[in-house]
């Protein structure tokens, strides 16, 4: 995520795996991993959030090894996009009309195939090594 967010040359602010909660709705997110993109001027800086004020995480990102993410949690807490991966797949679903939608393009990076082509990154990752993904990742994004 961070060396599609730095190819594309977008400025965000990642929270990492931090526990997100709404008291008043009773839900609560731990993501592996959530960005504040499109929220970015808001969220620069802040050591702590507050979400009765803050925004949802524009993108959270679960990876599914050992349970199935609760999709409910998300919902309720408004988060706009998630991307889950499971058995090396990427799922993106989108928050339409207050249900999550399963979508083939994301919201935040509109008119990359990420879905094919992080598959693909994953397999390489598997069998090279994240150094030689990653590093192949950036030359296939400077090369389309």
């Amino acid at each position: 995520m961070k060396a599609l967010l730095d190819e594309l040359e977008r400025d965000y602010v990642s929270f990492g795996s931090s526990t997100f909660k709404r008291e008043e709705r009773s839900g609560g997110i731990e993501p592996d991993d959530c960005f504040y993109i499109c929220h970015f001027s808001a969220m620069v800086g802040k050591q702590r959030l507050d979400l009765t004020i803050d925004p949802p995480p524009d993108l959270a990102i679960e990876v599914d090894v050992t349970s199935t993410t609760q999709l409910q949690a998300y919902r309720v807490l408004g988060v706009p996009e998630l991307w889950r991966f499971q058995a090396g797949r990427l799922r993106i679903d989108i928050l339409q009309a207050g249900e999550y939608v399963q979508s083939d393009e994301s919201l935040v990076f509109a008119g990359l195939p990420l879905v094919e082509v992080l598959a693909r990154f994953i397999a390489m990752a598997n069998e090279l090594g994240p150094r030689v993904a990653l590093k192949s990742f950036r030359q296939w994004f400077q090369e389309r």
